[in-house]
């Protein structure tokens, strides 16, 4: 018991400090977002970025890369060079996230048009969008065109590029004459469905090279 007295002034400053140290882990000075603020001059808790802040793992120094605008206009260009992996790449993008609607083949007769969807896309086909610079189909899928929503949180900036010219592929393939063909490379079979297994229809011989713009910067 005595040895217990004399230990109970340690035991009861134990306490006092664990209880205090809980206080101030449960209730620390902060502001809510955007709240008023009386220790800076303009009274905002929020405050703007040092000058000369760099950017960290997502910079965006390449605006053409991520807007697919030429000031105000849409873009001619891919900003990375088109090759088979690209398109591949677009293809897989696009059978997953745009063909519900636009059809494996761009025709705007895709399952959910035929489930009974009030509005049928329009078919990639059509003169207008033949001739729409590719930096519009990036910019689409970008912030969303009409009942289309925006596509940007689901598919990565250069999937929507590569999209971009898996649709522009979707157009040559139908419209594309023997004059278009490199030499050497003319498809066997009369008239192919585009990408088909089996066919003998390859990119190279529908897609030719996008010209190189911007160096991508992701």
């Amino acid at each position: 018991m005595a040895k217990l007295r004399r230990f109970a002034p340690l035991l009861l400053l134990a306490v006092i400090g664990t209880v205090g140290c809980r206080i101030d882990m449960h209730v620390q000075p902060r502001y809510n977002p955007l709240a008023k603020s009386d220790f800076f001059p303009d009274k905002r808790a929020a405050r703007p970025l040092i000058e000369g802040t760099v950017a960290r793992g997502d910079q965006r120094a390449d605006d053409y890369f991520y807007t697919g605008k030429a000031g105000n206009n849409d873009g001619e260009d891919m900003p990375f060079p088109v090759t088979q992996e690209v398109l591949q790449r677009g293809r897989t993008r696009y059978d997953i996230y745009c063909s519900p609607c636009h059809s494996r083949v761009g025709d705007g007769n895709g399952v959910i048009p035929a489930r009974g969807f009030s509005r049928t896309p329009p078919s990639y086909h059509i003169e207008r969008l033949r001739k729409a610079p590719i930096g519009y189909f990036f910019d689409v899928a970008t912030n969303g065109y009409g009942i289309m929503l925006s596509y940007s949180a689901q598919v990565s900036v250069r999937d929507r590029w590569c999209i971009a010219a898996y649709i522009r592929a979707l157009q040559l393939s139908q419209h594309a004459t023997s004059a278009d063909i490199p030499a050497g490379q003319m498809i066997p079979s009369k008239a192919p469905e585009f990408m088909e297994p089996g066919t003998g229809a390859t990119l190279p011989q529908i897609m030719p090279s996008a010209k190189a713009g911007k160096a991508e910067t992701e």
